[in-house]
């Protein structure tokens, strides 16, 4: 059965006690999979009644107040009729807690003013994307000012990504010891670079301090990230057919062979090399990885919830079409070297489990359900947003008479509201609010 027909057969009314539901934004972007292959896509297609065009790429599933993808509230002339009837009185989810503030609760209102201070998206990522990192709210300020065109707001923007899928992404910079041996393993690096910039990092030792191993690096990645159009497109081509000729005589390593894709993805790219400075982090469906300010990144492949700080800030560098920002980016990263923190996340109740990163503005629930189990979201002093990404069942608001919600299903539920929610079948919903240890601070 079609997106339409499903919602027809379901409760028509919009609000579910205090609940609203949402339609929300999609995002088109190239590095999204494409049709029916991707999640993004089917939600889309279930929260809107559109339908799935195979030849396109779906990428972001935006559900927040953002002006780039803002989410809208369907309120009914008549509550009998269809998911969306003619005659439906249309309004901005931003536009409707500015009219109810109240819904934000008393705190995050203290804090934030008259917004939902986190975004929440699903992404579904087909090939990489760019090689990236978010300011920090001082550095948001002054790029807002500088191109509001490119930076669209003044907020700082740390993130989160939970894995739906196998997950892979590129984060943070591999340790010092790690890429002495990239150093002397591609050739192709110090020949961008220079061998003066490559003796920065091997000459460092143990006893050296954490200031000149920053510094090594950020003179060595910046050196690399500015070099000219035409050596790296020459270094690429002589790496990749070195590749192919030692993968005759050897295994390649992950990172070879990454990189190996990436080069099919963005052949005269920067980002291609780049990949070599950093983690190459694989993500089982359930483990999550948080990213704060300045710290590079870039999803390669796979499906994942996401959610951030209310923002669109992106300073880019390789592995995009898009405006890229290289002297910027390399100016504001911190430099930190390791892995980046894994988190499997906590039980909150025999289906829920709660991701909390280190900010202030949003956690995320991961709930799955078998048919005929309930989970209870107590009321917390927040806002939340649900989504359903798989199955249907009912929920109830504060003890009101539930309502029937499936797959593409978004739904804003105000501060103070005590949530139930019951199986109908087996049954996969993320919810995201304001951090918890925000409230117990």
């Amino acid at each position: 059965m079609d997106s339409v027909g499903r919602k027809s057969m379901k409760h028509q009314n919009q609000r579910t006690g205090s609940l609203q539901r949402l339609r929300c934004s999609v995002q088109n972007y190239d590095w999204g999979k494409r049709g029916q292959d991707s999640q993004v896509a089917r939600l889309c297609a279930f929260n809107s009644g559109s339908g799935i065009n195979p030849e396109k790429s779906y990428a972001e599933f935006w559900m927040g107040t953002h002006e780039s993808g803002p989410s809208f509230l369907i309120q009914n002339s008549d509550e009998n009729n269809g998911f969306f009837p003619i005659g439906s009185q249309i309004i901005s989810l931003k536009d409707w807690i500015s009219k109810n503030p109240n819904v934000l609760g008393e705190k995050v209102i203290q804090k934030w003013g008259s917004d939902l201070p986190f975004l929440f998206k699903v992404l579904s990522v087909g090939k990489a994307l760019s090689i990236q990192a978010h300011p920090d709210k001082d550095l948001a300020k002054i790029l807002h000012k500088l191109m509001p065109n490119v930076y669209k707001d003044a907020n700082h923007k740390p993130e989160m990504a939970l894995a739906t899928t196998h997950f892979e992404a590129l984060c943070g910079f591999i340790t010092l010891q790690e890429l002495k041996v990239v150093l002397a393993n591609v050739p192709e690096i110090e020949e961008l670079i220079g061998s003066e910039e490559a003796k920065k990092v091997s000459g460092i030792t143990d006893q050296d301090e954490e200031e000149k191993v920053t510094s090594a690096l950020r003179s060595v990645f910046t050196h690399l990230m500015l070099a000219s159009k035409e050596r790296i497109t020459t270094v690429i081509t002589k790496m990749k057919d070195r590749l192919h000729i030692e993968s005759q005589a050897r295994r390649l390593t992950e990172k070879e062979q990454l990189v190996l894709q990436l080069v099919k993805q963005y052949p005269t790219d920067v980002g291609v090399i780049s990949a070599f400075f950093m983690n190459h982090v694989k993500l089982n469906p359930g483990e999550a990885m948080y990213i704060g300010a300045n710290e590079p990144h870039a999803y390669i492949f796979g499906e994942c919830v996401e959610c951030m700080a209310t923002s669109d800030n992106v300073v880019r560098a390789g592995l995009t079409p898009k405006h890229m920002d290289v002297q910027t980016l390399c100016s504001m990263l911190t430099y930190k070297q390791g892995y980046p923190d894994i988190l499997q996340g906590v039980a909150v109740g025999p289906y829920v489990t709660r991701y909390l990163p280190p900010f202030d503005e949003f956690e995320v629930d991961r709930c799955q359900l078998p048919q005929g189990e309930s989970a209870e979201f107590p009321a917390a002093p927040g806002p939340s947003i649900f989504v359903v990404t798989f199955g249907e069942g009912i929920i109830y608001a504060s003890d009101v008479q539930g309502d029937v919600i499936t797959e593409g299903d978004v739904l804003f539920a105000p501060a103070n509201t005590r949530i139930r929610i019951t199986g109908a079948s087996e049954l996969q919903i993320y919810r995201a609010g304001v951090s918890s240890m925000f409230f117990q601070a």
